[in-house]
């Protein structure tokens, strides 16, 4: 799936060269990216049509750090165009790969028309063009395809996967004092069973010379697929979507983004063993913020497969 990505050189950039920056082993990575000072590339990931005639645009972005945490206000910086600027993207960007981030609904006469996304970060500017080109159309078996849920091979039950609910307690807005713990409870559950919990993830068997092999962990073997592979069955995670302060998860809180390096503490970090679900689907979290501020916290449920989010708005104070 190739969704274009212009620079302010003018060059253009697809998603498959974003995907193929994941085929990287390990100690590649380590020579040819960086942990800081690179920019953020947007990404428009594809678009289905909706049972009423309109369309859902499907969007994510690829930060070439691999540590830097990047703040981008919704404003002339981070903007979407025709009528944003704000239209429900991010306002912090998370390290590498992080797909199918967020949303826009457009009407069924959306025609030609595109929207372009515009994203300024570590003074590099990069844009994504969405449009309604066939090349661009995707469904559920695509969106597994991209998240790495089907190692296991194509199935015909992709198609009938629906999302995991997840629902929040709290009443919006909520208030909190800097350094104050904050409760934050939902419950997620996956009740299709689509797809099936088994393991789907990296194979995790010696590869090459047993010299070759002496520095590495004698389970781990670095991905050597396009896509990193992800388990399938239910996880939840909650992560700051926008706000411009250090939030502390207690407990600490599995990582959205593919983070295919081990034991980082990530469905696609091999070797990785999915939490199990709480017996009532409730989830009790902590949230501690260390500056004032407004911030949208977004707890998100998936499958292995396709994902669903409910966010928190927090208003912190002094």
């Amino acid at each position: 799936m190739a969704s274009r990505v212009t620079t302010t050189g003018g060059g253009v950039r697809t998603l498959g060269a974003l995907c193929l920056g994941l085929l990287v082993t390990a100690n590649a990575a380590a020579q040819s990216s960086y942990s800081r000072g690179q920019g953020v590339w947007p990404a428009f990931e594809g678009w289905w049509q909706n049972g009423d005639g309109t369309y859902t645009l499907f969007f994510g972005y690829m930060n070439d750090n691999w540590e830097q945490v990047l703040d981008v206000p919704v404003g002339p910086l981070n903007n979407i165009e025709p009528g944003g600027p704000d239209q429900g993207q991010p306002a912090r960007f998370l390290p590498r790969r992080n797909l199918f981030r967020f949303e826009i609904v457009v009407p069924a006469d959306f025609g030609d028309k595109e929207l372009v996304w515009t994203l300024t970060a570590n003074g590099q500017t990069n844009r994504t063009y969405a449009s309604l080109r066939t090349d661009y159309l995707v469904d559920k078996q695509t969106i597994a395809t991209e998240v790495g849920a089907n190692r296991g091979g194509v199935s015909k039950d992709w198609q009938w996967n629906e999302p995991p609910a997840v629902r929040l307690d709290a009443d919006e807005p909520r208030r909190v004092r800097v350094g104050e713990p904050l409760m934050l409870t939902a419950w997620a559950s996956d009740d299709d069973g689509i797809p099936s919990s088994t393991k789907s993830g990296v194979t995790l068997r010696p590869q090459g010379p047993r010299s070759a092999r002496r520095d590495r962990h004698p389970a781990y073997t670095p991905p050597r697929q396009i896509v990193p592979g992800n388990n399938n069955g239910l996880r939840f995670s909650w992560y700051v979507y926008r706000g411009e302060g250090e939030v502390t998860f207690d407990p600490i809180q599995m990582k959205t983004w593919q983070d295919s390096r081990p034991y980082a503490n990530s469905p696609w970090s091999p070797p990785f063993e999915l939490p199990p679900v709480p017996e009532d689907g409730k989830y009790e979290v902590t949230a501690t913020f260390d500056q004032p501020g407004t911030y949208v916290l977004r707890a998100v449920a998936g499958d292995g497969a396709l994902f669903s989010w409910q966010d928190a708005i927090i208003t912190v104070d002094p």
